[in-house]
């Protein structure tokens, strides 16, 4: 018995290709294959044709219906949707792209590169018309992307590779806002509770507190942090205490860079004996809508998920109809806002 060799798949022609064979432009044989053909000469589209035949061109649909907008759906992909705040993100984007017209697909990428990648490809093959990329990380899908100019918007947190449409709020804002609340309550030296995998988000918020401590006059060495490894920053915030705790002992007032961590530090406080908000303040970020049910001792700035997804729908609209998109703050609300009522 024989064994052939594997035949080498032919490489499916371009529009470049079959415009170096036919001697035109890639735009003059986009517009023919398209149906496009009052612009060019009898001649002009018979060698076209022929190209096209001979080297076995097809259109790509993925590319077309992205290019016309031809779909009427949009892939929002988010880390880790048990967190209250990717929940809520989630939530106001769905409702928004609907009342716009669209179907959302939901992917949750739990802050992994290689399965952000497996859902970029697969909706692309879904004839998307776009992408709302919550939290995203860096990754070779998320940059071929990038470099086919397929209409993507960054929410919460920043393109890993820079650039692009962005929603999300003033993060050293915030963490500035969290400074000040502390210190102008007596809180002489607060510590700062962070992730080791501190994302363009949440690292802000840790240097905006910073920058703000030591604008108020507390030096560099003065100011305590923590920060531990993982993804879950229920986790993160345990450890992270646990970490800070052993240095130096329970500060009196804590700014934790989600309302996640604070939960974590929150735990590790009560197993200690530690009163909080009596012995240690502890500050957050979210303003979740469970706090006023299960943490009602957290004091959070909250971010308004619920008015992302009007922000999200305009910068899609903005990259539809061939513009850049820009990078949008939504307004935080001040510390200890509750969230509107349901």
């Amino acid at each position: 018995m024989t064994t052939r060799p594997a035949r080498a798949e032919t490489p499916l022609a371009s529009l470049a290709t079959v415009a170096r064979a036919a001697g035109v432009s890639v735009a003059t044989v986009s517009r023919i294959v398209n149906g496009k053909r009052g612009r060019a000469s009898a001649e002009t589209v018979a060698r076209v044709e022929q190209a096209v035949a001979r080297l076995g061109y097809r259109p790509n649909p993925v590319g077309r219906a992205l290019k016309q907008r031809a779909s009427r759906v949009v892939a929002l992909l988010a880390p880790n949707l048990d967190n209250p705040a990717m929940a809520a993100i989630a939530v106001s984007t769905e409702a928004a792209l609907r009342d716009a017209g669209y179907v959302t697909i939901l992917c949750d990428t739990h802050d992994r590169a290689e399965l952000q990648d497996e859902y970029l490809a697969a909706m692309r093959s879904q004839f998307v018309a776009g992408y709302v990329m919550v939290s995203a990380v860096a990754s070779r899908g998320l940059e071929a992307t990038l470099r086919r100019g397929d209409p993507m918007v960054f929410v919460a947190r920043r393109s890993p590779l820079g650039g692009g449409a962005f929603v999300g709020i003033d993060d050293r804002a915030a963490g500035a806002e969290a400074a000040d609340h502390l210190l102008d309550r007596g809180v002489a030296r607060p510590a700062v509770l962070m992730a080791a995998q501190n994302a363009s988000s949440t690292g802000e918020r840790a240097a905006g507190f910073i920058a703000r401590l030591e604008q108020r006059g507390l030096a560099p060495q003065e100011i305590r942090r923590a920060s531990a490894q993982g993804l879950n920053h229920i986790e993160i915030g345990y450890a992270a205490a646990r970490a800070l705790v052993a240095e130096g002992g329970w500060p009196q007032g804590l700014f934790c860079v989600s309302d996640l961590i604070a939960y974590g530090a929150y735990r590790l406080a009560r197993e200690a004996g530690v009163a909080v908000p009596g012995d240690c303040r502890m500050v957050g970020v979210d303003g979740n809508a469970i706090n006023a049910w299960l943490a009602p001792w957290l004091t959070s700035i909250r971010i308004p998920y619920e008015a992302f997804g009007g922000h999200i729908v305009a910068q899609l609209g903005q990259l539809w109809g061939g513009g850049t998109g820009s990078h949008v703050h939504v307004r935080h609300g001040r510390i200890g806002d509750e969230p509107p009522a349901a």
